[in-house]
């Protein structure tokens, strides 16, 4: 008897994927460990698995479809065996309310509504194909939030991308490669003014309009929702410190100095995830989760970072975060960062964190306040290092400052127990080599 293959949960939010391509054709040979698909979750893309030996009888599901969690994805049998899509999973049905006689009334003549006014009613069903990028029944573009912003940018037309994600979806990259290779630009009929962007200037004559809805991706709808539970259903809490950063930046250049020519470079989001991990264990109260039986302590210190991909971000673990050194920890989140990137990370290395950092330093931006990443009790925004006037000794001099934000979850770490750890993360920053020990 064939086997089905069933749409897996490949991470602990998942509720539908989407099959991004199929690794294995109709009628291939398949052994237990080969690669039948391409599966995208809401958080990384991943290979699908074959447990079973056989030939793959039937594909059910067309690359680029979503698929919901326990719907059938293809059969993998004996050679010649015939095999039919099984039914798709119903809900239980609701209980039959009790029949009440029924009591004519005057017929009432239904005014005819104009088409306008007609609404299909919504379906809760995961299609089973992909349209195409720009649909024209319904005239939404498939293109990531990401692509939407950098073609506004840029000034490129999405609508002449051609997109290279999922079901055709466009990416960032789609939106790179459409501004190199601009298409010819057709000449505007006389009388009237070339469209342009609503946030440029007006007097921009080559700027161009374009309008589209984007549906979200797995992983976009998956932050929005898990997003909307942590600020409505945690208590937020913000602490800000300030951090004198010269100790800590003329360490980083030194070391960086001496480790050049083994191509190595330690940023300061490295001390950051060091220090952090050094101050959990000072106030272990802050290394803990709100659970319905209680409030959970980990033993173990697992740090996450926050990494920005295409429709959203991820979170990478550095586990056994306090027992590495600087060089481990610096090699491990370059290489997690690039597999985010790739969306290759495995469900292992973006879940069991149980402290998280959110650094948009890089980016220019000196302070913010982050959403706590449930079931962590906290999450650290770290802002930009900026030189500034500071007051040392009684005179003015010029200083390096670094904010710190903390986020916490005022269940569990009340501001007394915040600032505590706060303490202990701006003694180690402004002490860095303690950070080398």
């Amino acid at each position: 008897m064939a086997q089905i293959i069933e749409m897996p949960k490949l991470s602990d939010t998942m509720t539908v994927g989407t099959l991004v391509k199929w690794l294995k054709n109709e009628g291939d040979t398949v052994k237990s460990g080969d690669m039948l698909a391409e599966v995208e979750t809401d958080k990384a893309t991943m290979e699908l698995e074959s447990f079973f030996d056989g030939v793959l009888l039937k594909q059910f599901a067309a690359a680029g479809s979503s698929v919901a969690i326990g719907e059938a994805l293809a059969a993998i049998g004996k050679a010649g065996e015939k095999v039919e899509a099984p039914a798709p999973k119903k809900a239980e049905a609701p209980k039959a309310e009790e029949k009440k006689p029924e009591t004519k009334e005057p017929e009432k003549k239904e005014e005819p509504k104009p088409a306008s006014a007609v609404q299909a009613p919504a379906a809760a069903i995961p299609h089973s194909a992909t349209p195409n990028p720009q649909s024209p029944a319904s005239g939404r573009l498939r293109i990531s939030p990401l692509a939407l912003r950098l073609a506004a940018e840029l000034g490129v037309d999405p609508k002449t991308a051609k997109g290279s994600g999922p079901g055709g979806r466009i990416l960032r990259a789609d939106i790179l490669a459409a501004a190199k290779n601009p298409p010819a630009k057709a000449a505007a009929p006389a009388g009237k003014a070339a469209p342009v962007w609503p946030w440029r200037s007006v007097t921009d004559k080559s700027a161009v309009q374009a309008e589209a809805t984007a549906s979200p991706s797995n992983m976009r709808a998956t932050i929005a929702r898990r997003l909307l539970e942590s600020k409505t259903q945690i208590p937020h809490v913000y602490l800000e410190i300030e951090v004198d950063a010269d100790p800590l930046m003329a360490l980083r250049e030194q070391l960086n100095a001496g480790l050049a020519k083994d191509k190595v470079k330690l940023s300061v989001n490295d001390f950051v995830l060091k220090a952090s991990a050094a101050a959990l264990r000072a106030v272990p109260s802050v290394n803990t989760s709100w659970e319905e039986k209680g409030i959970k302590s980990h033993g173990a210190v697992h740090v996450s970072f926050a990494v920005a991909i295409d429709d959203g971000l991820i979170t990478p673990v550095i586990r056994n975060t306090d027992q590495k050194s600087l060089m481990q920890i610096s090699a491990e989140t370059k290489e997690l960062g690039k597999k985010a990137k790739d969306r290759k990370l495995t469900p292992a290395e973006f879940t069991g964190g149980t402290f998280c950092v959110s650094n948009l330093g890089m980016m220019g931006i000196e302070r913010f306040t982050a959403i706590i990443n449930p079931p962590n009790a906290a999450i650290l925004a770290v802002g930009a290092t900026v030189k500034k006037p500071v007051v040392v000794d009684d005179e003015i001099v010029i200083g390096q400052r670094m904010s710190l934000t903390l986020s916490c979850d005022h269940r569990i770490v009340d501001g007394a127990v915040g600032a505590k750890f706060l303490n202990a993360l701006r003694d180690h920053l402004q002490n860095p080599a303690l950070l080398l020990l």
